[in-house]
């Protein structure tokens, strides 16, 4: 099988090509990234020169760029590409929709003119909104986006379901809760955290603390792409979650006490704009029709996450670049301040 996979260098797609190359080696990959913020050749280093991998940098709304690879005859495209940071997309949003939006379209008519058999959009579970203290996101739940980010996650997935009813295009959306594991950009809650109290900074929790996320380790996520690729059923729509639902300040503590560090580092600060309560996902559809089942529950992943970090600080520090810091003080510096 030959691959186009869009957004490899970024932490779900790069742990995607890690674990389609280990676990399928007959099949070739072509990942495309143009290596924004979130984009780093370093969490593919091990594989660069591999036969059946390659890499090209591109932007996905460039048709230009990717009609050639197009050509070339693919198999399936997985479409990890997109802007994703929540708190970015409030300050940014104009960007979010022309990736994640028009980018996705660019990619679908390319899949329609080359007639590839299979398209997966890989969603998220924002687009479903919030939920209260009771209940799941279902396949079936009404999409209600409350961030730039969210809204746009939800419109290309709009599109994506769209070409499907109209043009017959093979396609498949699967939408997943909280991922974490290793190569994950360090302004996302856990390594975030686990980076700060290793240095002994103050680890900064919205609001109360108290919102809560189904927690997926990345491996996991990515056997469940792998399942929709080659048995999903044209035009589903799979829910992928962990069945670890867990309130942020209680990840914060269990990277506490795994680090032996003090909870007095936990320091509260103005919660985000529209920030979601709670997310939980229903994963009931993909175990019965496809036979998936995680590998990780949130005690075994958090450790493998944290032994990961530690063990790979030269990729946390080739990470944390001049703008990666310009961006931190920028979101959390004035929040930190008010806090103290």
């Amino acid at each position: 099988m030959k691959m186009l996979v869009t957004g490899g260098a970024g932490f779900i797609g790069s742990n995607f090509v890690h674990y389609i190359l280990k676990e399928h080696p007959e099949d070739t990959v072509i990942n495309v990234d143009c290596l924004t913020y979130a984009g780093n050749l370093e969490n593919l280093r091990n594989v660069e020169a591999m036969s059946n991998y390659r890499f090209v940098k591109a932007d996905i709304t460039d048709r230009v760029a990717l009609q050639p690879l197009f050509e070339e005859g693919i198999d399936v495209v997985v479409n990890f590409a997109a802007e994703s940071h929540v708190d970015r997309s409030i300050l940014e949003p104009d960007v979010f929709i022309k990736t994640n939006i028009l980018g996705t379209q660019t990619l679908l008519d390319l899949a329609r003119q080359y007639k590839i058999p299979k398209f997966v959009q890989v969603s998220t579970d924002e687009v479903y909104g919030t939920l209260g203290a009771e209940g799941l996101f279902s396949e079936t739940t009404p999409l209600a986006p409350n961030s730039p980010y969210s809204a746009s996650k939800a419109g290309a997935d709009l599109i994506v379901r769209a070409y499907h009813e109209t043009f017959g295009l093979p396609v498949n959306i699967t939408r997943c809760s909280n991922n974490y594991g290793p190569y994950q950009f360090p302004e996302k809650l856990i390594p975030l955290m686990i980076q700060n109290a290793l240095e002994d900074k103050p680890l900064p929790v919205y609001g109360d603390g108290l919102n809560v996320r189904d927690w997926l380790y990345v491996e996991d996520h990515c056997s469940a792409i792998d399942l929709v690729i080659r048995k999903g059923m044209n035009g589903e729509i799979y829910n992928v979650g962990g069945n670890n639902e867990r309130t942020n300040l209680q990840v914060v503590k269990t990277i506490l006490r795994e680090l032996g560090k003090p909870e007095s580092l936990i320091t509260f600060v103005k919660d985000r704009p529209g920030h979601d309560r709670r997310y939980a996902i229903d994963a009931t559809k993909i175990r019965e029709q496809l036979g998936w089942r995680p590998k990780f529950n949130y005690e075994t992943g958090i450790v493998e996450t944290i032994r990961w970090y530690l063990n790979n600080k030269d990729w946390t520090e080739q990470v944390r670049s001049g703008a990666y810091q310009t961006y931190y003080e920028k979101q959390y510096g004035e929040r930190l301040g008010a806090a103290q």
